[in-house]
């Protein structure tokens, strides 16, 4: 057996032998570690030093750690050759490649391994079991992510399928995101389980809740589950669709993944970081004494033995093995993090107990990381930075919820006169008709939730120019929302 199958073997017998969960082992510690791994086996990494100047030799303590450069996508990823970003210069070291969404236009290739996806599969699982307890119950996992090279669709499958070989009573089915083969899968293998997993992108997840109700999908009978990833969504549109999709517990029933193309899954909500968001959401005053911003970030837990998290100037850093192994790499997301001793302590200091009826799986001891997204997705207005998620909660009010989909692009255009008006484009719910007074409606409820969540908004922006100009556009209208692309938010100025 050569090196590279002993290395497997070895990951798997360590993988079919641990428990759920993360070590919460000294992070600083493995990052440093990897550091000097990397440092001695990977080229480009090692050219990467030299440009800087960096001994490795020197690199010593945590302390030392911090000042070693960090990586970027455009500086280290693009700069160098696939082959030379791997372990050996070789790029067969890798089973398979991953490519990102594009999100910032350009898509990226990452090398990965079994070994890669072991890793991610120890978060699939502190989902699956510490949230859904599918360690006792019978799961049929609906794969809702598109499949072929993208990274989404196929790290789930392969993740929990890694869990249903280690002997969890789960099955994976990979519709990808086929909205009526989705819908097929459900009623067709559904009464075999006791529980039914939708994995994927919150709005595309929405769809099939919401395509399902209108033809008489009784949700309900599956005990529907939802595991999430790819974007911030508000603690409004966990009980709307969760109400749709008949689930009972907000606290266990839908978890949120932070991940990345680049590194996989990088933490995951847990019962105590939903039950912590959910206190948080009906406290801005708390949400803000403790994010230092009025949004409300995707909050999770993660393990610093594989992902080390650091932050720089209000944005967050990782450094986390993979078949491009990334040391202290800036993935540009807005955000910061907290222990866990200290985040109790904070809730606590507010009159609230998060742990109050969670046993250890569901509350893990681990430290949490919060997530607002990227500063690309934001668009700027009369100096204010208008972010998606000040809109989204507008769309999920009563009243409004019911005719849209929750899709939206946000944008600024310029008119005739070269006045600047805040846009959004909505998308209406199949079967929805296009009314002026609906458009009339959304943009009332969304000038109101601007100056109530967005103080730039509300002093920077002048009242006659508060209320957004809003149209409403049909389901998978091919301009804004075609069917089967990862939706965006905003677009740039026009």
């Amino acid at each position: 057996m050569d090196e590279r199958a002993q290395r497997v073997l070895a990951g798997l017998r360590e993988f079919y032998a641990a428990s759920p969960g993360g070590s919460g082992g000294d992070g600083a510690g493995s990052a440093l570690r990897l550091f000097h791994e990397v440092a001695a086996t990977v080229p480009a990494y090692q050219a990467f030093l030299r440009d800087h100047g960096i001994d490795p030799a020197a690199v010593v303590s945590a302390a030392d750690f911090t000042g070693v450069p960090l990586l970027t996508k455009a500086d280290y990823h693009r700069r160098y050759p696939l082959p030379q970003l791997c372990r050996g210069g070789r790029l067969d070291g890798a089973e398979t490649v991953a490519v990102s969404s594009g999100s910032s236009g350009q898509p990226t290739v990452w090398p990965r391994s079994v070994l890669d996806e072991l890793v991610v599969a120890r978060r699939f699982e502190q989902a699956m079991v510490g949230s859904f307890r599918a360690d006792r119950r019978r799961t049929l996992v609906v794969v809702c992510f598109a499949l072929g090279s993208w990274v989404g669709g196929m790290y789930t499958a392969a993740a929990c399928r890694h869990l249903a070989a280690k002997g969890y009573p789960i099955t994976v089915a990979t519709p990808g995101n086929n909205l009526d083969e989705i819908l097929r899968v459900v009623e067709e293998l559904g009464p075999h389980f006791e529980q039914v997993v939708l994995a994927g992108y919150p709005p595309f997840v929405k769809n099939v809740v919401d395509a399902g109700r209108q033809r008489g999908v009784d949700w309900p009978a599956y005990s529907i589950r939802l595991l999430l990833a790819g974007e911030v969504f508000s603690e409004e549109w966990r009980t709307l669709v969760g109400s749709r999709a008949g689930m009972a517990d907000p606290l266990a029933d839908s978890v949120s993944l932070y991940g990345t193309a680049d590194a996989g899954v990088l933490g995951t909500e847990t019962p105590l970081s939903v039950a912590i968001r959910r206190f948080l959401a009906g406290r801005p005053d708390a949400a803000r004494a403790l994010f230092g911003d009025p949004r409300l970030p995707t909050l999770v837990q993660y393990d610093p033995a594989t992902r080390y998290f650091e932050t720089h100037d209000g944005t967050l850093l990782f450094t986390g093995d993979g078949g491009i192994p990334l040391v202290r790499y800036h993935i540009a997301d807005e955000g910061g993090l907290i222990s866990h001793d200290a985040m109790l302590a904070f809730c606590r200091t507010h009159g609230f107990d998060p742990t109050t009826g969670l046993d250890g799986a569901a509350a893990p001891d681990l430290p949490f990381v919060w997530v607002f997204g990227r500063s690309l997705f934001t668009v700027s207005y009369f100096g204010a930075n208008i972010y998606p998620e000040n809109v989204t909660v507008a769309l999920e009010r009563a009243g409004i919820s019911d005719w849209v989909t929750g899709k939206f692009v946000l944008q600024v255009v310029s008119d005739s006169d070269e006045e600047r008006h805040l846009s959004i484009v909505a998308e209406l719910a199949p079967g929805e008709p296009v009314e002026p007074a609906r458009a009339g409606l959304l943009a009332g409820a969304i000038r109101e939730e601007l100056l109530r969540l967005n103080s730039e908004f509300a002093n920077y922006v002048p009242a006659a120019y508060q209320t957004p100009h809003v149209e409403l556009r049909p389901t998978g209208d091919p301009d804004y929302f075609p069917p089967q692309v990862k939706h965006r938010y905003t677009r740039p100025e026009r």
